[in-house]
């Protein structure tokens, strides 16, 4: 199994890695970082940085892709749930598409440890592009280990983030 893991930041990469390596034990793990939707934009260096060190910490290679968006989230003007769908795909899209084309045979995304993001919209989405890039994608409830790897990362001493990333979540009440 040669699996391509979607890093959001590296808190949420500690426990999904153990519990991955937990249970496929013969699974090769790279991470990928494509997270266009955080900003402002110290916030996505402040991320990517973290989640470099921790994925250096768990020994996994960690692909980053600067790709810093900002004005695609300022200008989006529908509701929330539209513009977490819109993240989810293009983030899992570009994801789909680097697995496919570097021979990734699987791929996941730390998304699913959060226990405030929308597993099922995310798990649709994720199949949707296996399907078209001939991938499985992996679905795990990995939300049990939320408070585990924010220990981890609190040990490690990572910065761990108060909102999910884009600019309007971090001025939504």
């Amino acid at each position: 199994m040669n699996l391509l893991l979607h890093v959001c930041c590296g808190p949420c990469s500690l426990y999904v890695i153990d519990d991955i390596r937990e249970t496929f034990k013969d699974c090769k793990i790279t991470g990928m970082f494509a997270n266009p939707n955080i900003h402002p934009y110290d916030e996505f260096q402040r991320r990517m940085e973290n989640a470099q060190i921790a994925l250096k910490n768990k020994d996994v290679p960690l692909v980053c892709v600067d790709d810093f968006d900002m004005e695609k989230w300022e200008k989006y003007e529908q509701d929330r749930k539209s513009r977490c769908k819109m993240c989810y795909t293009i983030r899992l899209e570009r994801v789909a598409d680097y697995a496919k084309e570097n021979g990734f045979t699987h791929f996941t995304t730390t998304l699913l440890v959060s226990p405030y993001q929308d597993h099922e919209m995310i798990k649709e989405i994720g199949e949707r592009f296996a399907d078209k890039n001939d991938l499985i994608f992996v679905y795990r409830d990995f939300s049990k280990g939320f408070r585990e790897g924010q220990k981890q990362a609190r040990e490690m001493r990572l910065y761990r983030q108060k909102y999910c990333g884009c600019i309007k979540s971090l001025y939504e009440k």
